[in-house]
Protein backbone atom coordinates (compact mmCIF):
# COMPACT_ATOMS: atom_id res chain seq x y z
CA UNK A 1 0.00 0.00 0.00
CA UNK A 2 3.18 2.77 -0.32
CA UNK A 3 3.19 5.02 -2.67
CA UNK A 4 6.14 6.48 -4.00
CA UNK A 5 5.09 9.78 -4.35
CA UNK A 6 3.65 10.34 -0.73
CA UNK A 7 5.96 12.63 1.27
CA UNK A 8 5.25 11.52 4.80
CA UNK A 9 4.18 12.56 7.58
CA UNK A 10 0.40 13.78 6.55
CA UNK A 11 -1.84 16.27 8.59
CA UNK A 12 -5.74 15.57 8.80
CA UNK A 13 -8.47 16.40 11.70
CA UNK A 14 -11.94 14.83 11.69
CA UNK A 15 -14.57 17.57 10.42
CA UNK A 16 -15.71 17.88 14.24
CA UNK A 17 -12.38 18.96 15.63
CA UNK A 18 -12.34 16.55 17.86
CA UNK A 19 -9.18 14.51 16.44
CA UNK A 20 -5.85 15.33 14.49
CA UNK A 21 -4.01 12.53 12.88
CA UNK A 22 -0.20 12.76 12.19
CA UNK A 23 0.48 9.95 9.23
CA UNK A 24 3.58 9.18 9.72
CA UNK A 25 3.62 6.16 7.28
CA UNK A 26 1.43 3.86 4.87
CA UNK A 27 1.51 1.47 8.42
CA UNK A 28 1.69 4.30 11.58
CA UNK A 29 -0.05 7.05 12.66
CA UNK A 30 -0.52 9.53 16.04
CA UNK A 31 -4.04 10.46 17.14
CA UNK A 32 -4.49 13.20 19.45
CA UNK A 33 -8.08 13.13 21.01
CA UNK A 34 -9.82 15.92 22.42
CA UNK A 35 -12.20 15.01 25.47
CA UNK A 36 -13.66 17.54 27.00
CA UNK A 37 -10.45 20.17 28.09
CA UNK A 38 -8.20 17.20 27.98
CA UNK A 39 -5.65 16.05 24.97
CA UNK A 40 -4.72 12.72 25.00
CA UNK A 41 -1.73 10.68 22.35
CA UNK A 42 -2.18 7.09 21.08
CA UNK A 43 0.04 5.92 18.38
CA UNK A 44 -0.94 3.60 16.14
CA UNK A 45 0.76 0.79 14.39
CA UNK A 46 -1.35 -0.68 11.70
CA UNK A 47 -1.60 -4.96 11.93
CA UNK A 48 -4.78 -5.66 10.55
CA UNK A 49 -6.66 -5.22 7.17
CA UNK A 50 -9.26 -2.28 8.71
CA UNK A 51 -6.14 -0.31 10.35
CA UNK A 52 -4.43 -0.15 7.03
CA UNK A 53 -7.48 0.54 4.89
CA UNK A 54 -8.00 3.38 7.57
CA UNK A 55 -4.78 5.10 6.93
CA UNK A 56 -5.18 4.56 2.78
CA UNK A 57 -8.35 6.27 3.40
CA UNK A 58 -7.02 9.12 5.53
CA UNK A 59 -4.13 9.57 2.73
CA UNK A 60 -6.00 9.29 -0.39
CA UNK A 61 -10.16 9.36 0.36
CA UNK A 62 -9.62 12.07 3.40
CA UNK A 63 -12.36 14.88 1.94
CA UNK A 64 -15.60 12.92 3.25
CA UNK A 65 -14.11 12.82 7.21
CA UNK A 66 -11.26 14.43 7.06
CA UNK A 67 -9.55 18.18 6.72
CA UNK A 68 -6.23 18.76 6.09
CA UNK A 69 -4.82 20.40 8.33
CA UNK A 70 -1.31 22.15 8.56
CA UNK A 71 1.79 20.71 10.82
CA UNK A 72 1.49 24.13 12.85
CA UNK A 73 -1.92 23.09 13.70
CA UNK A 74 -1.07 19.29 14.79
CA UNK A 75 1.91 20.98 17.04
CA UNK A 76 -0.51 23.04 19.05
CA UNK A 77 -3.04 20.16 19.84
CA UNK A 78 0.70 18.03 20.65
CA UNK A 79 1.66 21.33 23.48
CA UNK A 80 -1.83 20.38 24.90
CA UNK A 81 -1.21 16.52 25.52
CA UNK A 82 -1.24 15.55 29.37
CA UNK A 83 -2.84 18.77 30.36
CA UNK A 84 -6.15 20.53 30.93
CA UNK A 85 -7.61 23.59 29.14
CA UNK A 86 -9.75 26.00 29.73
CA UNK A 87 -11.15 25.73 26.19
Amino acid sequence: MSNPSISYPLYRKYKNGKNYFRIVSASEFDEIQVLGSNYLLHHFTAKILPDHNLIYDMTFDFETSWSEIREEEFLGALEKVGSKTDS
